[in-house]
């Protein structure tokens, strides 16, 4: 009984720890972009569906949390945005708890603010608050917001 209560608080420590480091990284990226759009009249232009165009990598992790109990959760999975609010996800590899699952053709839609703040969602599975960077959207910081998940990620224009 011991064993399993210090490994809950040992995996609950760690849940915290990715999550405060992922907030980190966010309001880093925020608080530069918002210093560049106070700055003179040459600052970068918003962000909008197009500034998401072309293929990006997505890598993430987190956990699941089923019957209260936190079972690991990572991927590693292409994304191809289409500047118009559509996706399509020509592959993913997926390890939820050891168990590998592999697809292709997923399809979803996603939004994205003037101030880089948006949402994605695969059509019939996670959605996602996005942030991307301003301006050139080289990257997009990606937390999932269906119930019973800590999985956070970021994706990198690959193309």
């Amino acid at each position: 009984m011991k064993i399993k209560k210090k490994e809950t608080t040992t995996m609950n420590k760690r849940v915290i720890k990715t999550v405060m480091s992922s907030l980190v990284a966010v309001a880093m990226a925020f608080g530069m972009s918002g210093t560049v759009r106070a700055g003179a009249d040459n600052a970068p232009q918003g962000c909008s569906e197009q500034t998401l165009r072309g293929s990006y990598l997505f890598d993430a992790h987190g956990w699941n949390i089923v019957g209260g109990v936190a079972q690991p959760k990572a991927i590693v999975e292409a994304i191809d945005f289409n500047g118009n609010g559509t996706l399509v996800s020509p592959f993913a590899t997926v390890s939820i708890n050891g168990t590998i699952i592999r697809s292709s053709g997923s399809v979803g839609s996603y939004t994205v603010a003037a101030d880089c703040t948006g949402t994605l969602t695969f059509t019939g599975g996670p959605s996602f608050d996005i942030f991307v960077q301003h301006g050139d959207g080289k990257q997009v910081w990606m937390i999932q917001t269906n119930a019973n998940t800590v999985f956070e990620g970021t994706a990198i224009k690959v193309h």
